[in-house]
């Protein structure tokens, strides 16, 4: 085999942030190995958790000492985990310096949903999240983002391709996916691949805000179920809960969310809706909700194109928002249903531990600086014109 010549003193390679084809380049290319190593190696980390490359046994003793200098395996490190009395875990994972994000696992009827972070805080400032409140400090690495997965399907015991309790995952936690697009897509791909945990495109799930141009381009390299939070049916209402609607205002994301479907051959998509009191819950609110719904499925001709998940309110400390009654959550539900639309209720889990939607927080250092550098470098590049102080 042709030896390559490595410069010792460029920081070790952390595994975790490559995907296969990453993986496989960097044994060809850095180590001057075999690709089929990279199979070897993926399999060790992402099915058995394996760190230490001493352990890898089927990799010869010369292999293993190439990647003991050139690279690593660094997973993030826990600083707390809680479990709630309803089977939900949150863990919060420390980053850089002050900074932490959360993740939360959500077992139910079969399933195991994984909720993923893809940033430290989130400069979107939607008015009734949690994470909005302590601003944006920093993207996540590939690596921070797998990372997560493999903490929490370490936990649980996963067994690639066998019965496992981690089934999904959605990309829902802190921050903006759409706006870490490259980590955040590479994470995925190791989601979905058999090396990675295996998961089905429709069993992984990215959130976002609205981010227009960059749902394209998702539609364009993935294959991922999209969700889309809306939470009003008309501008003016959007425009005070999520500013990111004064720059992608609702009929330009339900164009791209008709683009998005139609690459994948008529894939729904799925609109969550959070109710909060007098604010979106009202009857007026569910009808222009079924007007908005009923125009998607018209425009792909396809019934139930447009799914709605409805999600009450979870409270967090200093919010001015509170979660409608139950009867005004069934009222807003049977208007939908009576449409002949499937709304179901999102049922509130981990509240006990501050984990349900909306309430992921973490630790989120610097804040106000890199919120405001992080949203000029976006205009710059014809991102969103947020006003962080809306």
């Amino acid at each position: 085999m042709t030896e390559v010549a490595i410069d010792a003193t460029v920081a070790k390679q952390n595994l975790l942030d490559l995907d296969r084809e990453g993986l496989e380049r960097f044994f060809a290319d850095t180590l001057g190995e075999k690709r089929f190593r990279a199979h070897q190696v993926m399999k060790w980390i992402h099915h058995r958790y394996v760190t230490d490359f001493e352990e890898m046994t089927d990799l010869g003793k010369a292999l293993r000492a190439k990647l003991q200098a050139h690279a690593e395996v660094r997973v993030p490190q826990i600083q707390f985990e809680k479990p709630s009395t309803d089977g939900t875990h949150k863990w919060l994972i420390a980053m850089d310096g002050k900074n932490a994000i959360e993740t939360v696992y959500i077992p139910d009827k079969g399933r195991g949903t994984l909720c993923v972070s893809s940033q430290v805080g989130c400069a979107l400032n939607c008015q009734f999240c949690s994470t909005a409140t302590q601003g944006f400090n920093r993207n996540l690495s590939t690596a921070e983002i797998i990372g997560q997965v493999w903490v929490a399907a370490r936990h649980l015991g996963n067994v690639p391709h066998k019965q496992r309790r981690l089934t999904n995952v959605v990309m829902m936690g802190m921050g903006e996916p759409l706006m870490n697009f490259d980590n955040v897509v590479r994470a995925m791909s190791i989601m979905r691949d058999d090396l990675g945990y295996g998961l089905a495109n429709k069993r992984v799930t990215l959130s976002t805000a609205g981010m227009v141009p960059m749902i394209d381009k998702l539609g364009e390299v993935s294959d991922v179920s999209l969700a889309v939070s809306l939470h009003a049916p008309n501008d003016a209402l959007r425009d005070t809960l999520v500013p990111l609607n004064k720059k992608y205002p609702i009929a330009t994301l339900m164009e791209s969310c008709v683009r998005y479907a139609q690459r994948k051959r008529g894939e729904s998509v799925t609109f969550e809706y959070t109710l909060m009191k007098d604010v979106n819950d009202q009857p007026q609110h569910a009808r222009e909700l079924i007007r908005l719904m009923r125009e998607f499925d018209n425009r792909l001709q396809m019934k139930d194109a447009a799914k709605v998940n409805l999600i009450p309110f979870n409270p967090f400390p200093g919010t001015r928002f509170e979660r409608p009654d139950d009867a005004a959550i069934r009222k807003f539900q049977k208007l939908l249903n009576e449409s002949g639309r499937i709304a179901p209720v999102r049922r509130t889990r981990g509240d006990d531990i501050d984990a349900a939607c909306g309430q992921l927080k973490g630790q989120v250092a610097d804040r106000t600086r890199r919120q405001a550098e992080h949203l000029k470098r976006l205009q710059a590049q014809g991102g969103p014109g947020v006003d962080a102080a809306a």
